[in-house]
């Protein structure tokens, strides 16, 4: 059988559950997209926090896996950590939670049949002892992915260009600039997957025009539009 990958939705607000079976191909790069991951991967739980640029899963990171997919800004509330001290970095959740704690998790996760129901346990508990998340991040994160400037979005919610850096900084690994050009990355992405042609796309997504995608391309997944679908295998039929 080979790799496959899927998602489904999860119990807690806005976020995925995903599991990957198989090894993954070396050349298949996991992009910037906002969003913090608590996983079962090696044997191990693990976070995954906000990238700023490709990952590619190595041999510890390259099996059969599961995980849960937080929506930005809401996975720092439930793991107790502002999002800049994980940015870029996968770490082990004995790293952040009680030892104790996370052995009774490890053995959890590693004798289900289905880790990913697990993981989503674990971040239903959390959520209810957290509360629920901010707005004003739900409200950042909403502005900046439907396209809105980040001096309109501050604008919006009532911050001044500093106060929304830092509050950006705790809740999503970087400032919004950085946040807004990786959603409109992500947006790009999707829209060339569903078949719009990359000229159209670019625009539609933010772009200035295709030229302007190709550079966000190189600076935040380290390749080009086309090799990434190929790479992943998402190119459209032609």
């Amino acid at each position: 059988m080979g790799a496959r990958y899927e998602e489904r939705a999860s119990r807690v607000d806005g976020a995925v559950l995903w599991t990957w079976s198989g090894r993954r191909e070396p050349t298949r790069p996991v992009l910037p997209d906002g969003c913090i991951d608590l996983l079962w991967a090696g044997g191990r739980l693990l976070v995954a926090g906000p990238d700023t640029h490709a990952f590619t899963p190595g041999a510890a990171l390259s099996g059969s896996s599961a995980g849960i997919r937080f929506a930005p800004g809401t996975a720092p509330a439930l793991l107790g950590v502002p999002a800049h001290e994980l940015r870029d970095l996968r770490v082990a959740l004995d790293a952040l939670w009680p030892g104790a704690e996370v052995r009774r998790l490890t053995e959890r996760a590693g004798t289900a049949d289905d880790p990913a129901t697990v993981l989503e346990g674990i971040a239903l508990r959390r959520a209810a002892g957290a509360g629920p998340p901010d707005p004003l991040t739900a409200a950042v994160a909403a502005q900046l992915r439907q396209g809105r400037s980040v001096a309109a979005t501050a604008h919006t919610v009532g911050l001044g260009a500093r106060q929304l850096h830092r509050r950006s900084l705790a809740a999503f690994g970087y400032g919004p600039k950085t946040l807004a050009r990786v959603l409109r990355l992500q947006r790009a992405l999707d829209l060339v997957r569903a078949g719009t042609p990359y000229a159209e796309a670019a625009y539609a997504a933010g772009c200035t025009d295709q030229a302007h995608l190709a550079r966000e391309m190189r600076d935040l997944a380290g390749t080009t539009l086309g090799g990434y679908l190929d790479a992943t295998g998402d190119a459209p039929e032609p």
